[in-house]
């Protein structure tokens, strides 16, 4: 997955929180780290790249906002993952049940 790979970096993950409360120009995210403005524009190439981050014009600047949708499928990836491993647990949970019945049934 792409997103989650962009996600990788700190520097990345402190720009989606940034980005979540509300659009920001690329000076006002660049002034935020103590990084070099090329680093900072490295960083939100592959936000845009990986489909987090959208950018417009207005006038000379450039605004970035949030785009959830890579974040949604993230979520909805965890949450069959978790289905997954909840289901196998239950199955483990019943199986272990089943063998400690096994072993207090009389003889």
């Amino acid at each position: 997955m792409e997103t989650l790979a962009a996600l990788a970096d700190p520097v990345r993950r402190d720009i989606v929180a940034l980005l979540a409360a509300r659009e920001r120009s690329a000076g006002e995210i660049a002034s935020r780290f103590d990084i070099s403005g090329p680093a900072i524009s490295r960083h939100l190439k592959v936000l845009r790249e990986a489909g987090l981050a959208k950018v417009r014009g207005e006038a000379q600047r450039r605004i970035y906002s949030l785009d959830p949708q890579p974040l949604d499928q993230i979520a909805a990836w965890i949450a069959a993952q978790k289905d997954v491993w909840a289901r196998q647990l239950d199955a483990l949970g019943a199986h272990l049940d089943d063998l400690k019945a096994e072993e207090e049934a009389p003889r």
